[in-house]
């Protein structure tokens, strides 16, 4: 069996001293794993970077095994967001959040665009912390666990919605949710509206997508929970929020690990 198409790296793994074992993410052929020789050095090694965009070109004997892949960078990715700290662990944060909801070899190019279209507003846009929440509960409905943020579960009003029951994963409205919000998730304007958000409504979000994420996703694929890398991202933006938006911290966290 043999297939080729371009793909984005989600996680490389060291296999012996040079090669490495390669989890992508494609459009036709959803997550796969194949062993890259050479990946571990110095020419692959940076093509194997989570993020990355690549041409892959994956073969194997039978189906059911590894096999190998030859990758050939597209777009580094990864090395653009170098200089930006909180944007890099946004991309970090992604591609471990795929590599943990995804199952292996079910084709998903909802995720793949997804994932596309995300990687360019990380790249360029003020406005990609909003746009991270909202890929996240984009994500959700893919997999089959979408939000209802339509209406109020409990009048059916449009207008009003700053709640989500963390049971049915339907809006509530300010007036309804009132004597419950100490029960209820917050659900920041922006996830309703593409548009920026502070620091303070992005933890809310976070926390908004990561409880039906922890609860429907990770849960059931039985892969250990929520990826570390996701975590970092939302102890990055808490201090973002603690501090009203101030500096950032300044080191990168190492994208080799997710």
């Amino acid at each position: 069996m043999e297939w080729a198409e371009d793909a984005f790296v989600l996680v490389a793994r060291r296999l012996g001293e040079a090669d490495a074992v390669a989890s992508v993410l494609t459009r036709g052929h959803g997550r796969c794993a194949g062993l890259v020789r050479g990946g571990a050095g110095r020419r692959q090694g940076p093509v194997l970077q989570p993020g990355n965009r690549i041409a892959a070109r994956w073969r194997a004997r039978l189906d059911d095994q590894l096999g190998t892949l030859v990758v050939e960078l597209v777009r580094g990715h990864a090395a653009r967001l170098m200089g930006d700290p909180d944007r890099l662990a946004a991309l970090v944060s992604a591609v471990a959040v795929l590599e943990a909801a995804l199952p292996e070899r079910e084709p998903h190019p909802r995720a793949f665009d997804g994932l596309d279209a995300l990687l360019q507003r990380l790249e360029g846009d003020a406005a990609w912390g909003a746009a991270y929440v909202r890929w996240e509960v984009d994500l959700l409905a893919e997999l089959g666990f979408g939000l209802d943020l339509s209406r109020c579960a409990v009048t059916g009003a449009e207008e009003g919605l700053v709640w989500v029951s963390p049971r049915t994963g339907r809006a509530v409205s300010e007036a309804a949710g009132a004597p419950y919000a100490g029960r209820l998730l917050r659900l920041p304007a922006f996830v309703l509206a593409d548009g920026p958000a502070a620091p303070a409504d992005l933890a809310d979000g976070l926390r908004l997508s990561g409880h039906f994420l922890e609860g429907h996703v990770f849960a059931a694929t039985g892969r250990g929970g929520a990826p570390a890398a996701r975590g970092r991202l939302v102890d990055r933006i808490a201090r973002l929020a603690t501090m009203g938006g101030g500096d950032r911290p300044p080191a990168p966290p190492d994208i080799r690990e997710s």
